[in-house]
């Protein structure tokens, strides 16, 4: 008998197939080479791993949920760490002045953080790479118009920006609602304080990338501004985009745990780092020291491994540097 092949299984073994072709065609490139030729990044990546599979698994991997308040007993408050006099191994360490573990809240408040964080990044990233290629192709005015705005903008930090959007936000919206919507809030107004560096990167790109030949060719042929600009252009100047969007993954974490230690972050029910290093704050002075230092070495891991990672890739992106 002679076996069949159904169109289906033709069509995955030849998905598979170009799985492992572009699988074997990675760790054969240059990229792949300067990465596992530098420690440093190596390490980033591997803690940027850790810290995202502890952070998104956290209703698995974590020791308490800290989400739920009837899990609360005040009766543990202010417990030290384990390796002080008074910790217990139960805590690891230690607990806040809500008897919350300080481990278990860390890895949902980084959760938290990298949601903002990710979900910020690529608002500000869309708004960005949009209003930079209408700005570099078409020219006249609307750059005029666009480039004056990014100018006003950058006249301004980020999170002063933040701050005035989410201060805006919360005069707006009804009281009832706030709390419930805090995240959305924040998640804009740190995306719309940071559009500028995609928009201006693109824009520049852009009008290098629409005097070439085949963008004159797609004219020629017909093709709309809208088709040359999505079609054509944007997957060539998408390259610096990547590497901004990484590094300011980690601007967007340090403005969220900034605008969170201002009061201003993710409702007090699911805090961020932010929120964590900003309630133990409040008792650093008195002995409780654990409470604000360990989500604070946290940020700072988080922040720097990811930092760490964008400096690499727009080293490895760049061909001068090969």
């Amino acid at each position: 008998m002679v076996a069949t092949v159904t169109g289906a299984e033709q069509t995955t073994s030849t998905w598979l197939w170009r799985f492992r072709d572009s699988v074997r065609r990675f760790f054969d490139s240059d990229v792949f080479y300067s990465f596992r030729r530098s420690p440093v990044t190596v390490l980033a990546f591997v803690t940027a791993v850790i810290i995202f599979v502890a952070a998104f698994g956290a209703p698995v991997l974590a020791p308490f949920n800290t989400n739920d308040v009837a899990t609360l007993d005040l009766t543990d408050a202010f417990r030290p760490p384990v390796w002080m006099e008074g910790g217990t191994s139960e805590h690891l360490l230690g607990t806040d002045d809500q008897g919350r573990d300080v481990l278990s809240a860390i890895m949902f408040g980084t959760q938290v953080s990298l949601v903002v964080g990710f979900l910020s990044v690529i608002f500000s990233m869309v708004l960005g790479v949009s209003l930079g290629l209408i700005s570099g192709y078409v020219g006249g005015r609307i750059d005029h118009v666009i480039m004056r705005i990014a100018d006003v903008q950058l006249s301004f930090p980020a999170v002063l920006v933040a701050l005035l959007l989410f201060g805006f936000a919360k005069a707006v919206l009804p009281r009832g609602v706030q709390d419930a919507v805090a995240i959305y809030v924040l998640i804009v107004a740190i995306g719309l304080s940071n559009w500028v560096q995609f928009a201006r990167t693109v824009r520049g790109s852009t009008m290098v990338e629409k005097n070439k030949e085949y963008v004159q060719a797609a004219r020629v042929i017909g093709r709309t501004p809208i088709a040359i600009m999505v079609r054509h252009v944007l997957p060539n100047v998408m390259g610096p985009v990547l590497v901004i969007a990484t590094i300011s993954l980690a601007i967007a974490i340090i403005t969220e745990a900034t605008l969170s230690f201002l009061g201003v972050g993710v409702a007090p029910t699911q805090p961020s780092l932010g929120t964590l290093i900003r309630f133990g704050n409040n008792f650093l002075f008195s002995g409780e020291w654990w409470m604000t230092i360990f989500p604070g070495i946290a940020l700072v891991i988080l922040a720097l491994a990811v930092n760490l990672l964008g400096d690499w890739m727009r080293d490895a992106l760049n061909p001068k540097l090969r």
